[in-house]
């Protein structure tokens, strides 16, 4: 076998391929024994017709049809491992020479990894918030604590904010009462925001047996999206009371003896949250400048089969959890359609970006991914999942995907190579050394989230929520 390879563009090869005919024996015999189990002839037992038989009666056509379908692929395989090319995805393969007894020739045109030049990341300097625990920060997680040992006692007066009513709800559209439009005792906090828009005006003020009439767009079941005429009648008034802020409060809430221990604690966790947050913030922004300094050709079509995929998963998969479908989205989030293609390109971009470029670092600083870095992250995936470790694993090994675990994990690790080699300020002009924030492996964990969440354009979204 002869082959030759023509750069048609940064990302794409043309694979010029001629075969001998007598490498095609192997591929013949197996398509005569395929013909052989699949057909009958008279006189012949099924299985043992002979060949010139079967070129007689089916045509020789049909076989070299066959041979060449099976000798393609190995054939094809053949010439991208002795070019050493990295193909991405399908190529487009065109026979352009089938001479019988003498000669097999085909082109195949397949996109291909880009070679990237990794850019001088020492010079990378970002800013991120500093981590700065306020008292306020402190009183409001302790508040939210006393909160949730709050208790309820029924009371005979007005309901007002803050109240929790037990309501009885009807709702009609156009007059008719819904069939999914009735709910009894219901549990209702005043003030929460969790039901219909109007109700926390419609309930307050009303004491037991009283009620109320409002009109409010109903957020979801069989009439989503229109406004209902809706009566509540309140059955129930409960006042929320809180424990008082001391020590016994202390000691019924957490492990600790004294408030002031627990308030201790709180501003502990706090600042552990915020270090973490400020690490993501520095891993994300330290990408950022990464792939600004990086050239990196993006493949056609790769990018158009990423933006389909983008798309396909938010409308049926996500959109789908949430009762919505893309024009209702947008809606929501007032864009158009072409906002909304434009950005989706641009995440795809990124994702395709960050993919090629920390891969070429893994491979540049030889980085190995260990059991327990696999394990961390396969614990974590299986965490966001929703699903047991055990159950996750089974469910990686069986679809074939822990290449692309590790390939996280690596990615992660040459984000944290990057992260290590910048430098980072805080707001304050404070430099920062994350390594004094997090061990290794949280570093390397926390990078290979963030590197993930690029990939697949999530970052933009965490960022704006």
């Amino acid at each position: 076998m002869k082959s030759a390879v023509e750069t048609l563009n940064p990302t794409r090869v043309r694979l010029t391929v001629e075969v001998p005919f007598e490498e095609l024996k192997d591929s013949l015999d197996a398509a005569y024994k395929k013909i052989n189990q699949q057909v009958t002839v008279k006189g012949f037992r099924k299985g043992k017709i002979p060949a010139r038989v079967i070129d007689q009666r089916f045509g020789r056509g049909a076989v070299l049809e066959e041979a060449v379908n099976d000798a393609l692929p190995k054939l094809y395989t053949e010439a991208v491992n002795e070019a050493e090319l990295n193909p991405l995805g399908q190529p487009e393969v065109d026979i352009t020479e089938l001479k019988d007894g003498e000669t097999l020739a085909f082109t195949a045109e397949v996109d291909i990894r880009p070679e990237i030049q990794i850019p001088d990341y020492s010079g990378i300097e970002v800013t991120v918030d500093a981590v700065e625990v306020t008292d306020e920060d402190v009183e409001k997680s302790v508040e939210q604590l006393r909160e949730r040992f709050a208790s309820t006692n029924p009371v005979e007066r007005a309901a007002a904010e803050g109240d929790v009513v037990t309501i009885d709800l009807e709702a009609k559209v156009d007059g008719e009462v819904l069939p999914d439009g009735v709910a009894e005792g219901v549990s209702y906090t005043i003030g929460s925001g969790e039901l219909l828009d109007g109700i926390d005006e419609a309930v307050t003020g009303l004491e037991a047996g009283g009620e109320a009439t409002f009109t409010s767009q109903l957020k979801g079941g069989s009439a989503e999206g229109k406004d209902a005429e809706v009566t509540v009648k309140v059955t129930a008034v409960a006042a929320r009371e809180l424990p008082e802020l001391d020590d016994d409060f202390a000691q019924m809430a957490s492990e600790f003896d004294t408030l002031e221990e627990l308030k201790a604690d709180s501003r502990k966790r706090l600042e552990n949250m915020k270090q973490y947050d400020q690490a993501t913030q520095a891993q994300e922004r330290v990408l950022d400048e990464l792939l600004k300094l990086a050239e990196v050709p993006i493949p056609e079509k790769l990018l158009e089969d990423e933006v389909k995929t983008r798309k396909h998963n938010l409308e049926h998969h996500q959109l789908g959890q949430m009762g919505l479908d893309l024009a209702k989205y947008l809606e929501i989030q007032g864009k158009t359609e072409e906002e909304f293609d434009a950005e989706t390109k641009e995440q795809a971009v990124k994702g395709i970006k960050t993919q090629f470029i920390l891969d070429e670092l893994v491979n540049k600083e030889k980085l190995n991914v260990n059991q327990e870095e696999l394990t961390e992250h396969l614990m974590r995936r299986a965490q966001s999942s929703g699903m047991s470790p055990d159950q996750f694993a089974q469910a990686v090994v069986e679809g074939g995907q822990v290449p692309m675990l590790v390939g996280e994990v690596a990615r992660g690790k040459a984000l944290a190579v990057v992260v290590e080699a910048a430098k980072v300020v805080d707001t304050n002009g404070e430099v920062v050394d994350l390594e004094d924030e997090e061990d290794e492996a949280e570093v390397t964990e926390a990078a290979a989230e963030t590197a993930e969440a690029a990939a697949e354009g999530e970052a933009e979204e965490k960022n704006e929520a």
